[in-house]
């Protein structure tokens, strides 16, 4: 039997300085093995990333995400882009987390440095395939990029 991990200010800590040192500002810390039925992790958040507005097709891929520190916007569109449904998503707020059935095209933006969020679906990884990236949207690091984020963290400004 392994130890009791704990997600505690530590933890946060770290994954703050190692996402605002990753290009990507992002960082996950994953307490599943990858082959686990179940995907659990925390992950380090700075506002200048970029989470392409993408779905998950499998079926057993529903994913549940907690806001533990900061702030995040959740953005849902239509399969057409159609912006359907915006929410701040807030760590000891009125909404504080959100659980995504498959198919759902969804987003976030980081509203608030050292931003953190809980994460759970089920497992094992697979990357994101054929038809779950937005078409309507640039992939991370494309030159639309930076403008399609900065759109979507004005909806909540």
């Amino acid at each position: 039997m392994s130890s009791p991990r704990f997600l505690d200010q530590a933890l946060f800590g770290e994954l703050a300085d190692l996402a605002a040192a990753n290009p990507r500002g992002r960082q996950h810390h994953n307490f599943h093995a990858m082959e686990e039925p179940c995907h659990r992790l925390a992950v380090g958040l700075q506002p200048n990333t970029y989470i392409p507005p993408h779905r998950h097709l499998s079926a057993d891929k529903a994913e549940t995400l907690l806001v533990l520190k900061g702030r995040l916007g959740l953005l849902i569109f239509s399969v057409d882009g159609e912006l359907l449904e915006q929410r701040e998503l807030v760590a000891g707020g009125d909404c504080v987390g959100v659980d995504l059935p498959p198919g759902v095209f969804h987003s976030l933006v980081v509203l608030e440095p050292d931003t953190l969020m809980f994460e759970c679906k089920a497992g094992p990884y697979r990357p994101v395939g054929d038809g779950e990236l937005a078409p309507w949207a640039p992939r991370e690091g494309e030159a639309g990029a930076p403008a399609y984020l900065a759109w979507m963290r004005s909806l909540f400004a």
